[in-house]
């Protein structure tokens, strides 16, 4: 292998940096005309932007959703951090950055599903019904779980068979009406998720 001194090794170094500073068309061939035009055609061009707030935890880092108008339809495209926000400044968690999913998921239950007591299949049920559903097993709950007086004779009034935990993406009016509401059925272990 021939030897090159280090004045030599300049003089090649120099000589292909100027050969690559050289402007070419076209260097490597390629039609890039195409590849441009597509560049410029974003998905989210034209897009609504929509300002929401991520829904997985109390935080509060701040969304936005671009929506397009289709066929009558609004339709999802992206989600992402919001950079305005002094919150999150842009940046989502690993849970915020897949919050799109919770919209577009194929996999996403959109109406009541209930399975019976010993049965194996989930049926369709109406809100109606599975509201009623759960206004009965809460008071069955609770009349069955139910103590008036402690072991020392104290009037407590509680039912300690159920539990309640607030959401995070509740605003501060829904959770104190949430509690208010808790406290008035006599439920004792009530927590909030913002601090679970």
């Amino acid at each position: 292998m021939a030897e090159i001194t280090r004045r030599e090794f300049l003089k090649l170094g120099a000589a292909g940096a100027a050969g690559l500073a050289v402007p070419i068309a076209n260097p490597l061939g390629f039609d890039l005309k195409s590849v441009k035009r597509r560049t410029l055609e974003l998905r989210i061009a034209g897009a609504k932007e929509v300002h929401s707030v991520c829904p997985y935890c109390a935080v509060g880092c701040a969304l936005i959703a671009y929506t397009k108008q289709a066929n009558g339809t609004t339709q999802l495209l992206q989600i992402e951090g919001d950079p305005d926000s002094p919150v999150n400044e842009g940046r989502l968690c690993p849970k915020g950055a897949t919050a799109m999913q919770l919209a577009t998921s194929s996999r996403r239950v959109e109406k009541p599903l209930y399975r019976a007591p010993g049965s194996a299949k989930w049926e369709e049920k109406s809100w109606d019904f599975m509201l009623d559903k759960i206004a009965q097993n809460l008071k069955a709950s609770r009349d069955n779980t139910f103590v008036a007086q402690d072991a020392n004779g104290n009037t407590v009034n509680r039912t300690e068979g159920v539990a309640f935990a607030g959401g995070a993406a509740f605003s501060s009016e829904e959770g104190y009406f949430a509690t208010k509401l808790m406290r008035t059925l006599g439920v004792v272990h009530i927590e909030q998720q913002a601090r679970v």
